[in-house]
């Protein structure tokens, strides 16, 4: 192929880099395709770092060496984060929404593809440096959380179960017991399906006093695997929680079933280091 045009280069190579999170590219490939020098090659991705802190939308990490090369990172800002849990808080708040006992009808919600695209980024930027192996979570609304996470992260998803199947074959089994309700439940996980000694993000919908998180927290110590984080898109405020350390998006303060009234706020992730101001 005849050499590219600086324009057309620039386009390419922005779109290998965003569909290639995480990933090293030497900048030998990049010269091999455009049939460029690597000098040249590194102006274009001068410019594209440039576009990307401009917009808040993520950074290039540059590797020196024999085996260096370049990845994107993917980012999102506060200011955009902000706008983005706003609209969730307001969509959480309708009263339609109320169930008995205080929980919150959020099928919906999980079946929005643009807003699982988003919140996906916001898992990203908040785990995105933590080594993750992959993202675990329990059926059923918190598979397309954990997909929406693992598609920016470039992750496998694990999921846990509460019935058995002869499909999944050997598992293993841990009762726990519901931090709102007091029931106890078992919770399930194939042995093919993660490797020991895994960095994991547990990723779920809802938390309310934290029984499941504990109780899948309890199930990866059979795989010897490390809780690097645990991300719920809504917790609510309840006198204790089961589990110490989690990361959620918006926070439940209010459910008046009788006058019909939700209050919702942003979650603790402002308090965490990847959103710390």
């Amino acid at each position: 192929m005849e050499k590219w045009k600086r324009s057309a280069r620039l386009v390419d190579m922005t779109q290998q880099l965003l569909n290639e999170p995480y990933r090293l590219i030497p900048l030998t490939s990049f010269a091999k395709r455009y049939h460029a020098a690597k000098s040249s090659i590194s102006e274009d991705l001068t410019i594209i770092q440039d576009v990307l802190h401009a917009e808040e939308s993520g950074q290039l990490e540059t590797m020196a060496g024999a085996s260096g090369g370049v990845r994107y990172m993917p980012h999102i800002g506060p200011r955009e984060t902000k706008q983005i849990l706003a609209n969730l808080c307001e969509r959480l708040t309708n009263a339609e929404r109320i169930l008995p006992g205080g929980f919150l009808f959020m099928s919906d919600l999980l079946g929005d593809p643009i807003l699982l695209h988003h919140l996906g980024r916001i898992w990203a930027r908040i785990f995105g440096r933590s080594k993750i192996d992959a993202i675990v979570t329990v059926e059923t609304k918190g598979i397309p959380l954990a997909y929406a996470a693992a598609f920016h992260l470039r992750k496998p998803v694990v999921i846990v179960r509460y019935d058995t199947t002869v499909t999944e074959g050997s598992v293993v089994t841990v009762n726990t017991v519901s931090g709102s309700s007091g029931r106890m439940k078992q919770l399930s996980l194939a042995r093919r399906s993660l490797e020991k000694g895994s960095r994991v993000l547990v990723v779920d919908d809802y938390m309310k006093a934290g029984g499941t998180a504990r109780g899948i927290i309890e199930l990866l110590r059979e795989f010897e695997a490390e809780v690097v984080g645990v991300g719920v898109m809504v917790d609510s405020v309840v006198p204790e929680k089961l589990v110490d350390q989690y990361v959620s998006l918006t926070t439940v303060t209010e459910v008046d079933e009788k006058e019909k009234r939700i209050n919702v706020d942003f979650g603790n992730l402002f308090d965490q280091g990847a959103y710390k101001q």
